[in-house]
């Protein structure tokens, strides 16, 4: 029954691709339509960088003590978390941050988009001490890709966006983000080598001006605040470093948590300021971030930043808003792509949403207990990162189902099978113990790809195994992305 399930589920996706992927060529062809009876709620979007599932102070499991750091403090996350739902088990789209946030934009998974990968490394060049190839994704968020900017815009929603953009050159603005300050990536609007702390000040400031002109309109908006990476004292307010100085932070502690708490204070100014506005009670701030944290910051999920491993991809979520009871910790398994479809129910648009849309609504988790099924077109999640990284071991696609993960690895060509309920470390591998199921879960794997003709590694006929890097691993490319 199952298999048929997921046939009909995968024919009903080729369709979709085949029929539906024309859907829309400009956002000016979208016209999102509200139930009038409802108030319209307005939106924040916070989007951290490479802060991992366990880099503040909110616990993002109930159950694991180990889900917050010992030595962060972020009071203002603590807020939402004990104001709203927070998530334990929510993912990144993607180890790496120009496919997760093209994936959180427009509801689609990486694979799907052919967006898997960032613009440093992606040209395709040919290193023959790899095994593999890996495959040229795209760089630039198609227009006629709808996004949550474009799909409120047409319900009448103000829509801004300030930060780090990084899904491409265009200018925010030909996405549905009418105010924003540019298409910028690390360096921010100044291209320069430490855009924090000014930035993380300036793009509050950005933000708090834009609500405060809203509500004096009385007008519904759409505010993402995306920050910039950091992991040095150089990139936060010197009283931010001589504070985290009296705690008695090692140096390592000290660049990680003085970025982190400053970017806390910023959203902890917002927060206040929906307050005095008189906004706090018809406005949804979400929280969450691009992917894990570098190498082992993430203890104990396994891995990091550049990994389809846990540490990679399993981030912090947090909810706030009209509905949405407080201090529930919900186990259910969702990602970013879920985003857009969430939003569109919270907004009540009554317009039905692309077909092609990948990820689900989880309006009946935050209106709830935080245990609801939240329904995609398949029951599966997919994530596919078809490139060497970091510390990663190469080219892999996941899957989970229930609580199991299989892992892909194309350099070996195995498949590894992981129950999470039971390790999140992800040292027990099960695939021979469960071998039916892993050969179900590889299909459903291998099935999918083709259904979305994911971009795939291919195989290095120049290959050399005695240029190849004693760790097996991928290339150590140590910028921010």
């Amino acid at each position: 029954m199952k298999s048929l399930f997921f046939k009909s589920s995968l024919l009903m996706l080729s369709g979709w691709l085949l029929f539906g992927g024309i859907h829309l060529s400009s956002a000016s062809r979208v016209v999102a339509q509200r139930k009038p009876q409802q108030d319209a709620p307005n939106f924040i979007v916070l989007l951290g960088e490479g802060q991992g599932w366990n880099s503040t102070s909110v616990q993002m499991d109930d159950a694991v003590p180990s889900s917050k750091s010992s030595f962060i403090q972020t009071p203002s996350l603590e807020r939402l978390a004990r104001e709203g739902m927070r998530f334990a088990n929510a993912y990144a789209a993607s180890p790496r941050c120009t496919p997760s946030r093209a994936s959180l934009l427009t509801g689609k998974t990486a694979a799907l988009l052919h967006m898997t990968f960032v613009g440093q490394g992606a040209r395709g060049d040919v290193d023959n001490s790899r095994k593999l190839i890996s495959p040229q994704p795209t760089l630039e968020l198609p227009e006629a890709e709808l996004t949550i900017a474009e799909m409120l815009k047409s319900a009448g929603y103000a829509t801004a966006h300030f930060g780090k953009w990084h899904v491409g050159r265009a200018n925010p603005s030909r996405h549905g983000f009418d105010e924003n300050d540019g298409a910028n990536n690390n360096g921010g609007p100044e291209n320069a080598d430490a855009p924090n702390p000014k930035q993380a000040y300036l793009t509050t400031e950005k933000g708090i001006d834009f609500v405060t002109r809203q509500a004096k309109a009385g007008k519904p908006f759409l505010l993402q605040i995306s920050q910039y990476g950091g992991r040095s004292e150089a990139e936060a307010k010197p009283e931010t470093v001589e504070a985290l100085r009296k705690r008695g932070l090692d140096s390592r502690q000290l660049g990680a948590a003085t970025v982190a708490e400053d970017v806390d204070n910023n959203i902890g100014l917002l927060l206040k300021k929906l307050d005095e506005l008189g906004l706090a009670a018809n406005t949804y701030v979400i929280y969450t971030t691009d992917h894990g944290s570098p190498g082992r910051a993430n203890v104990p999920l396994n891995n990091g930043k550049g990994s389809l491993l846990e540490g990679g991809i399993r981030v912090p979520l947090l909810i706030r808003g009209p509905g949405i009871k407080a201090g529930v910790c919900s186990h259910t398994r969702v990602a970013g792509f879920d985003l857009l479809p969430t939003i569109a129910e919270l907004a009540h648009l009554t317009t039905p949403l692309p077909k092609t849309i990948e990820g689900g609504s989880l309006a009946s988790l935050l209106r709830g207990d935080g245990k609801a099924t939240v329904k995609r077109p398949s029951e599966e999640m997919i994530f596919h990162f078809p490139h060497y990284d970091l510390d990663n071991d190469g080219p892999a696609t996941v899957l989970f189902l229930g609580n199991l993960k299989a892992y892909k690895s194309y350099e070996t060509g195995e498949l590894r099978l992981y129950d999470l309920s039971k390790d999140i470390g992800e040292r027990n591998d099960l695939a021979k113990q469960m071998p039916d199921k892993a050969a179900e879960m590889e299909q459903r794997l291998n099935e999918y790809l083709k259904a979305v003709n994911a971009q795939m590694p291919t195989s290095n006929p120049n290959y050399d195994p005695s240029k190849a890097p004693a760790n097996n691993n991928g290339r150590r490319n140590r910028r921010r992305n």
